[in-house]
C-alpha cells in the first residue's frame, strides 16, 4: 500500500503543501505486536503531536474521539461529532506521519455511513485500524458513569459489517466494551468472547480496575488486549511492567499529553494576562529553531 506524506517547499517564492507518495508499506498493529510487548500507544490530538510522538520513539498513534471533541469542538465527549470530523483529523494525522494510526469511531456511525464506505475511506487515508465500541448511539466518556449499552445481538451485528470489509482491506478491526461499568465483569468476559466471535482482531476493555480482572480477560480470549491507562478514570495508573505481567498486548495513553498540554496553555494566558509579558515563559516554551526541526522545515532552502 502507498503512504502519502505532506512536505512544505518553496516554489516561485511561495511556500507550498505537497503530498509526497511513497512505496513503504505500512505496518500493521498485528505485526507492531510482535516486536513490541506490551506494544505502546500515543494519543494524538493532531498532527504536530504525532510529529512529536515519532519523535520520542512510540511506534503507534492513537486518535481519540474525545480529543477531538474536546480539542477540535470545544465540547464534551457526549456523541456530538461526526464521521467527517473524524476523517479529518485521521488523514492530517497519516500525512504527516508514517505511523500506524488506530482511530476511535466510537460506534461506527451507523446512522451517517455504511460500513463499507466508512472502511474504504479510512484505508485510502492509511488508518491502520479502527476501535468500534457497543453503547448506544449517544455515547458517554467510558469513565464516566450513566452509560447505556446495546445488547450483545446488536453489538455483534454492527461489528459484523466490519470484520467482512475489512478482509478486504489493510484495516484491522478492535471492538471495546464498556460492559464492566454498566453491568459487572462476568459479562465484561463475556461480552469480549462474544465480540470475538464474529472475528475482530483486538479487544479493548473499558475501564476496569484491577490487574487480576486485565489477567482474567487475556486468559479468557485468543486476541490481543488493549488497557486503557487513562488519567482521572476508573482504572489505576498501572505502569508498563505490571501490564505486561498480565499478559496485556497493547497500552494507551489516549490523552495524557493534551491534559499536559492543557495544563501548561493555560499557565501561559494567565501569566500573560497578570503579567503583560511572556518572559518569565521563555524557558518553558519550545524555541522557533526546535519547531522547525520537528517540522523538517528549512527556512533558508533554496527549495
Amino acid at each position: 500500500m502507498q503512504l502519502q506524506k505532506t512536505k512544505l517547499i518553496l516554489k516561485n517564492n511561495v511556500w507550498m503543501i505537497t503530498t509526497i507518495v511513497t512505496s513503504k508499506l505500512k505496518k500493521s498493529f498485528k505485526q507492531l505486536l510482535h516486536h513490541e510487548k506490551p506494544l505502546q500507544i500515543a494519543g494524538v490530538i493532531n498532527a504536530y503531536c504525532a510529529l512529536l510522538a515519532e519523535r520520542a520513539g512510540f511506534k503507534s498513534l492513537y486518535l481519540s474521539g474525545a480529543g477531538i471533541a474536546n480539542a477540535c469542538f470545544g465540547i464534551a465527549d457526549i456523541g456530538l461529532t461526526h464521521f467527517d470530523d473524524v476523517l479529518t483529523e485521521a488523514k492530517r494525522i497519516t500525512q504527516a506521519s508514517n505511523l500506524p494510526l488506530l482511530v476511535d469511531i466510537d460506534t461506527g456511525f451507523e446512522h451517517e455511513i455504511d460500513a463499507t464506505d466508512l472502511i474504504t475511506q479510512m484505508n485510502t487515508i492509511n488508518v491502520a485500524a479502527i476501535q468500534i465500541e457497543d453503547q448506544v448511539e449517544h455515547k458517554r466518556c467510558g469513565h464516566l458513569d450513566g452509560k447505556q449499552l446495546v445488547t450483545i445481538d446488536k453489538m455483534q451485528q454492527r461489528l459484523a459489517k466490519f470484520t467482512a470489509v475489512a478482509r478486504h482491506n489493510d484495516i484491522a478491526i478492535m471492538a471495546r466494551t464498556d460492559a464492566y461499568l454498566v453491568e459487572d465483569f462476568e459479562a465484561t468476559v463475556t461480552r469480549a468472547l462474544e465480540y470475538q466471535a464474529v472475528g475482530v482482531d483486538m479487544i479493548f476493555v473499558e475501564s476496569l480496575a484491577s490487574l487480576e480482572q486485565y489477567t482474567k480477560i487475556t486468559s479468557a480470549v485468543d486476541i490481543p488486549v488493549l488497557a486503557n491507562i487513562t488519567e482521572f478514570g476508573k482504572t489505576p495508573l498501572f505502569t508498563l511492567d505490571q501490564l505486561a505481567q498480565a499478559n496485556i498486548a497493547m497500552v494507551l495513553y489516549p490523552l495524557t499529553a493534551f491534559r499536559v498540554m492543557n495544563q501548561a496553555a493555560q499557565q501561559a494566558y494567565q501569566t500573560l494576562r497578570q503579567a503583560g509579558s511572556q518572559q518569565s515563559l521563555i524557558d518553558k516554551m519550545q524555541s522557533r529553531d526546535e519547531l522547525y526541526d520537528v517540522l523538517n522545515y528549512k527556512p533558508n532552502a533554496d527549495s
